[in-house]
Parts: structure tokens; C-alpha cells; sequence
């Protein structure tokens, strides 16, 4: 995924950059960077956060920077901010999104004069590179912001930084928020609503998808108004974004225990004891159990001091290492009981098999799972929150592949349907093969309604086909 947040303040503004980018580290766990613009032109700086984090890393540059003006980000793959010098002048930019057309976007910037692109580690182009080259096509840097968006086929928001304030522009449908703070004497722009709070700005607007903004110390001021049509991504109140937070309306720690609520509803399983899987499904197990009367427990703990997040290494393997070893049991609360355990989602369904395994050695009678989410039957073509090289990684389309052969593809619509015997066996299968004791999804239309939007203005794609 990935973060962002700018500040254009009359004093200095790298503290609150700091401090304001580092609130978005949830987000992103290879590369972080920080721009800053004063008397002296544009500063940056970019670290590798794999190992450590950012305010480890950074600390040191809050002591050598300086400006009024700056933007920083969080990121899940591509080194950024860049500081880019054009016939626009100079400015810097950072993005979050995904560029599925990037080949074609790369061959068409050749075709009218760009001359290269810095090639990255893995061989790849930089999307924010490219991004950068769209918008110097263009007359101005608003022009630029507009095509980018318009040419890129998956999702765009980003901030670009001139000498004179910021550009924050959200991604045309929206998929990706992004909220302005105030405070006397400045302005923050921001992903994450609650990442200036402590640094004493205020709500003062969330963009509209494809709005963008000019933002100074001073003003706001409105380039493009919002459209009217949006798609912003459910699972930012699902699992990606922090409790804190709030999107279009609905804090995301009260979403959740929505859908742990309506979970309870529509179940009647008997227990000794409700828990999340951390941190993510521990609001919506809150919910299950207020609703159920069935008792909230911890019955593992949460290592956290040192290990970094589950999906940080490179490798599954390694990713599944990290995300058992985080995860210390609390015999008293397990053995000999039942366990209802409630996770964000099942993609792959490794990790919560081994979690599974881990319960039943410690003890556990019996462990019933329950999903925050509908079963994943497609990766994310429109933001990086997934890993997944082939959709048959997903362990519903395995089962469904396993199920239907050749005529799987076609069969997927009845099988993102609760009400049908197919999902049923699905449901089952996946079970069997995880071994839980019990297991059910929550239905996409209770997971909507938990949001309070309408279902035209969210994002299921990962479980439908269907924006």
C-alpha cells in the first residue's frame, strides 16, 4: 500500500513531517522518504525501513533539514519522493497507487521524447518516475495531475511539492483518502486522518475523489472539484487502516466492531471465549462478543518490541516464520477450551492454519473461525496491498479450480454468493483442508453496511469481480 503527508507551515515544518509520516508506518514496511523546501532549495532523504523503523532511521535528518514546505511517505516498494527538475520547474512528488499499464505508459513517453527512466533493483521503472514524466507532458502541474490520472489505468493519489506550496490530488475514484488539517500558522495534508492529531491541527477537509487542491501555509484552495462517483477501497476499514482513522465518514475501530456485531448475529456457536487474531481482528472480535455475550480473551499475546510485521520478508515462508513467533500462548485461556477466533480475512490461508495448529497444540477443544470479510476470490488490480503472483494462490480459487476444472472462471459468481449450496461446499472445503472446527465469512452485504455507505461508492472487486 503506502502512506503520504505534507506540511506548509509559516515556521519550520520537519518536525511535524516527521513525526506526521512516521504515523503512517503501518502502511508500508521497505522504504520511507522526506523532501523538504526552504532558503536553501529542496532537501531529501530516503532510508530503508525493512529492519528498523523510521524514526530510527530518520532522526538524524530531523536534525539537518529545514524548510517550510515537505512531504513524506511510507512505502511498500518504490523509492520516493523524487525531486524532479522540468520546464514546470522544479518539484518533488509522491505517490500511492498502482499503474497497471506501466509498459504502455513507458512506450508512449518514449514515443514523444522522454529518453530514459532509472531502472530499480528488481528491473523494474519507478511508477512515480513515470508519474512524474505524464505530468511534465502537460503545460502545467495541474494539467500534468489530471492526465496522469486519466492515463493510468488503476489508481493515483499523490502530493507534488513546489517552492510555493503543495499539490494534493486524490485518486479519481477515490479508491485512496486524503484529508487537509489546520492549525494556526499551517496546514497538513494527509492519508491517515489521525496522523496530525497529536501534532494539533484539526480536520479541516477530506478531498473528493479526483479533487485536487493547492495548499499553503495560508490557503486552501480548490483546482479540480470533487466528482460526484466513487470507489473508495473497503478493505481500508477491513484490515489496512488504523483504528484511529477515519474514511468518508466511519472510524475504522467502529466499523469493525460493526461487522464483529452483525457476525454474532447471524451465529449461534457455543464458546468459552471470543478473540481477534492481532491486531486487526481485535475489533471485530469486541464486537462479536458484546453482541453474543460470549466472553472477549487474549488468549496469545502479541510479541511486538522486535519483530517487524508478518508481511515484511520477501518469502511466504518467511512471513509465516515471523508471524507464529509473534504470537505467544496463554495457557490458561486456551487449554481445554473453545476458542471462536475471528480474523480480518483468509487469502492464502497458511498463516491462520498455522495459528490453528498452534491453538490445538496448546490445548485448544475446538477453534471456529470467523472472517471479517467475504472469501477473496481475485487480487487487488488496483492497489499493491497484495503479494500474490497468480490468483490460484488465493485458497478459495484453489478450491473452486479444485471443484469445477476448466468451467471455474465462469463458475465464480455463484460462488461469491452466500445464498448458494456451491459457496456452501466451498466454505466447507476450506474448512477441511485448514482444519478448523467451524468456519463462516461474513456476508459482503453486511460488511457494506458496516461502512454506512452505499454499496456504489466502495470497492469489492477482491471479492466480486465488480467495483
Amino acid at each position: 500500500m503506502g502512506g503520504l503527508f505534507g506540511v506548509a507551515s509559516k515556521s519550520d515544518c520537519v518536525f511535524d513531517l516527521f513525526f506526521g509520516t512516521d504515523y503512517h508506518s503501518h502502511l508500508g514496511t521497505r522504504r520511507a522518504g522526506m523532501v523538504v523546501c526552504g532558503e536553501n532549495g529542496f532537501q531529501r532523504a530516503i532510508h530503508n525501513i525493512e529492519n528498523a523503523p523510521f524514526r530510527t532511521k530518520f532522526e538524524r535528518d530531523l536534525n539537518e533539514m529545514e524548510g517550510h514546505l515537505g512531504i513524506g511517505c511510507i512505502s511498500d516498494n518504490e523509492p520516493q519522493p523524487l525531486i524532479v527538475r522540468s520546464h514546470l520547474g522544479n518539484f518533488a512528488i509522491t505517490t500511492v497507487g498502482r499503474i497497471n499499464n506501466i509498459d504502455e505508459l513507458v512506450k508512449q513517453a518514449f514515443a514523444v521524447g522522454t529518453t530514459h527512466f532509472l531502472e530499480m533493483s528488481e528491473g523494474l521503472i519507478n511508477p512515480t518516475e513515470l508519474t512524474a514524466a505524464l505530468i511534465n507532458s502537460q503545460d502545467s502541474i495541474e494539467e500534468g495531475i489530471r492526465y496522469a490520472q486519466s492515463v493510468i489505468d488503476g489508481s493515483l493519489s499523490l502530493l507534488v511539492l513546489t517552492s510555493k506550496g503543495i499539490y494534493a490530488a486524490r485518486d479519481k475514484m477515490g479508491r485512496t483518502p486524503i484529508v487537509i488539517g489546520k492549525k494556526e500558522g499551517g496546514h497538513c495534508v494527509s492519508f491517515e486522518s489521525f496522523a496530525y492529531l497529536n501534532l494539533g491541527y484539526d480536520t479541516y477537509k477530506e478531498l473528493g475523489p479526483g479533487e485536487i487542491d493547492f495548499v499553503t501555509p495560508e490557503s486552501v484552495d480548490v483546482l479540480i472539484p470533487p466528482q460526484e462517483e466513487m470507489k473508495i477501497c473497503t478493505f481500508l476499514w477491513v484490515y489496512y487502516g488504523y483504528p484511529s482513522s477515519t474514511y468518508e465518514g466511519m472510524n475504522v475501530e467502529q466499523m469493525r466492531c460493526h461487522c464483529g456485531d452483525t457476525l454474532a448475529m447471524r451465529d449461534h456457536i457455543e464458546a468459552d471465549s471470543v478473540a481477534g487474531v492481532p491486531d486487526s481482528g481485535t475489533a471485530h472480535a469486541i464486537g462479536y462478543a458484546n453482541r453474543s455475550g460470549i466472553p472477549f480473551a487474549r488468549p496469545f499475546i502479541k510479541y511486538t518490541p522486535t519483530w517487524p510485521r508478518s508481511f515484511m520478508p520477501p518469502t511466504q515462508s518467511k512471513r509465516n516464520l515471523i508471524a507464529r513467533m509473534k504470537l505467544i500462548p496463554v495457557d490458561a485461556l486456551i487449554r481445554d477450551k473453545r476458542l471462536i477466533l475471528i480474523d480480518d480475512s483468509l487469502v492464502r490461508g497458511t498463516q491462520l492454519r498455522e495459528t490453528t495448529e498452534f491453538l490445538y497444540h496448546s490445548g485448544a477443544k475446538e477453534v471456529h473461525i470467523r472472517l471479517a470479510c467475504p472469501p477473496i476470490t481475485r487480487g487487488c488490480k488496483y492497489l499493491n496491498f497484495s503479494r500474490s503472483k497468480s490468483e490460484l494462490d488465493l485458497i478459495s480459487r484453489r478450491v473452486i479450480a479444485r471443484l469445477e476444472g476448466d468451467k471455474a472462471e465462469e463458475m465464480l459468481p455463484v460462488y461469491t454468493d452466500p445464498d448458494t449450496p456451491q459457496y456452501e461446499t466451498m466454505v466447507e472445503q476450506i474448512r477441511q483442508e485448514l482444519k478448523f472446527t467451524t468456519l463462516k465469512y461474513h456476508r459482503l452485504d453486511d460488511m457494506i453496511a458496516a461502512t454506512g455507505l452505499p454499496a456504489s461508492k466502495v470497492c469489492t472487486y477482491c471479492w466480486t469481480g465488480r467495483e
